[in-house]
């Protein structure tokens, strides 16, 4: 598990705006430190030296995350990626 970042603030779209701590990628599961899911990475913007993601949350109210760290489980090197052709 890796950690994204703390949620800044809830964009005028209801999505989280967290500055990146690690970078995820557009998709990953978004979980709090309970493993408890709290939504999809939605978007990543901003300089490449600094970003900052965009998560649609899933369940409660948005403002409940406001100042709240937010966690992505580490992908491991050995999953293949879909559509990923196999060498036979």
């Amino acid at each position: 598990m890796q950690r994204i970042g703390r949620v800044l603030h809830v964009s005028s779209d209801k999505n989280l705006i967290i500055r990146v701590e690690n970078l995820p990628r557009i998709g990953d599961r978004v979980v709090d430190e309970h493993l408890k899911p709290v939504g999809r990475v939605f978007d990543i913007f901003g300089p490449a030296a600094a970003p900052y993601v965009a998560v649609k949350p899933q369940g409660k109210e948005p403002g409940y995350w406001i100042n709240r760290i937010l966690y992505f489980p580490s992908s491991s090197k050995s999953k293949k990626r879909k559509g990923a052709r196999r060498d036979e």
